[in-house]
């Protein structure tokens, strides 16, 4: 039964073309930064083809909690994802109201500005970023590149697998990817290493989560109370240079291959708003083990029932003007052998603080069929099957000009449909 009033598919938004808008209705109020004409970064929604400025609304007094009023004058989200699921709770509903309620139109109309008018900017400062691997047919397909008869490795079923990234080169989307340059494995044993740009760089889908709340240093976050501690969701482009990667991985995992650049899309999508689209999380394979007591258990529908695109622009293609090409679409929950909730839960089961603001990628996420494939590496069969484009090119890995763009939009029956918007870059030739 529908319980909370602001995701209604009967709402009545008062916004010039917000009702039935394909991205950002009333429905879903997802949180941002952007700057204006002045420069200055400020915390938005979308709502319809517009952003509301919550800074101005929170300084007219338009929003009641003090504390609210307070975080939603800060220039990033941090300090409103300190404030905890009650208050984000509290902040949504709040909007829902003021938009939907026409006697609010004077007020709150003026601050509305269109979105073509506005710049994105990186939602929250991102202390700490985490890298998950939890996309299990990506990684059955990676492993049988390396290790055809056995390509999960015996952990992979039991615990969800990530390694921590690096925090400082977290960007918004459409910032530029500077091709990468590294140390690459010899061509043959006993050669020298050798140093170039990277000749296989790939993009990887992924659904960032960004942590709300969370916890102090030592204290756990059960499974049951793990959603509370999920601000909301985005896009993520784990920009991953192959070459580099296959050389420096071991013994201790990605290092630079992974470093130089992590997009994500600029828009935090709400865990009420996408609450009509979960689905229960996928029946484990007859077999598989049952997760362990602290991982078992948490939300009957955890599962994200959102579906992903990725499109790629050569350099040729737009000058042409053609369209993108779709190299693959799936969706998020028939890629996760883990939930959000169990990686938010595994990542503080020893007592590690999570912190708001913090960053948490899921791993690619790929479908079972080819046709949804989250990364070139899988697409490509490592470099062996070139993709063929509509115009005649081909493609193995990224070349300078090209410009991946990810997508995600929620859709369920008797519900409006929602996006998480788009997570874009454009390749750059190496620098020095």
């Amino acid at each position: 039964m529908q319980t909370d009033p602001t995701i209604s598919p009967d709402l009545d938004c008062w916004v010039e073309g917000a009702n039935g808008h394909p991205d950002w209705p009333v429905q879903n109020l997802p949180l941002g930064v952007f700057s204006s004409a002045d420069g200055l970064p400020r915390i938005g929604t979308a709502i319809g083809d517009y952003v509301l400025d919550l800074d101005a609304l929170a300084q007219g007094e338009l929003i009641a909690d003090e504390d609210v009023r307070e975080a939603l004058q800060q220039p990033m989200l941090n300090a409103l994802f300190a404030l905890g699921a009650e208050a984000m709770k509290g902040l949504r509903a709040r909007l829902s109201q003021l938009l939907t309620d026409s006697d609010y139109r004077a007020a709150i109309g003026q601050h509305l500005i269109a979105m073509d008018e506005v710049e994105m900017e990186l939602p929250a400062l991102v202390g700490d970023y985490t890298d998950f691997y939890v996309g299990i047919h990506h990684a059955t397909n990676v492993g049988k590149l390396f290790r055809p008869d056995n390509p999960l490795l015996p952990n992979y079923k039991h615990i969800p697998i990530g390694y921590h990234g690096r925090a400082s080169s977290v960007r918004v989307s459409g910032h530029p990817v500077v091709r990468p340059s590294g140390q690459k494995r010899p061509s043959e044993e006993g050669a020298a290493p050798t140093r170039s740009p990277s000749a296989r760089l790939d993009y990887e889908l992924e659904m960032g989560i960004w942590v709300g709340e969370g916890n102090a240093l030592g204290d756990p976050i059960p499974i049951e109370e793990a959603e509370n501690h999920i601000a909301g969701y985005c896009l993520l482009n784990d920009w991953s240079a192959r070459d580099l990667q296959a050389w420096e991985y071991q013994p201790l995992g990605p290092f630079l291959a992974k470093s130089f650049l992590t997009t994500v899309s600029p828009w935090v999508v709400t865990p009420q708003a996408l609450a009509p689209y979960m689905k229960p999380m996928p029946p484990r394979p007859e077999g598989d083990p049952q997760p362990i007591d602290y991982l078992a258990g948490g939300p009957d529908k955890a599962a994200l029932g959102i579906a992903l695109e990725v499109l790629l622009s050569t350099e040729k293609m737009r000058r042409a003007g053609d369209a993108p090409h779709r190299l693959s679409e799936g969706e998020a929950a028939a890629a996760m052998y883990w939930s959000a909730a169990q990686i938010v839960t595994h990542h503080a089961s020893n007592g590690c603080n999570l912190q708001p603001g913090d960053l948490i990628g899921t791993g690619t996420l790929s479908t079972a069929e080819e046709s949804g494939y989250g990364s070139l590496l899988e697409l490509s069969e490592g470099g062996k099957k070139p993709i063929s484009l509509p115009n005649g090119e081909t493609r193995t890995f990224l070349e300078d000009g090209d410009e991946v763009t990810l997508r995600a939009r929620a859709v369920a029956e008797g519900q409006p449909g929602i996006s998480l918007g788009e997570c874009t870059g454009r390749v750059l030739p190496a620098r020095g």
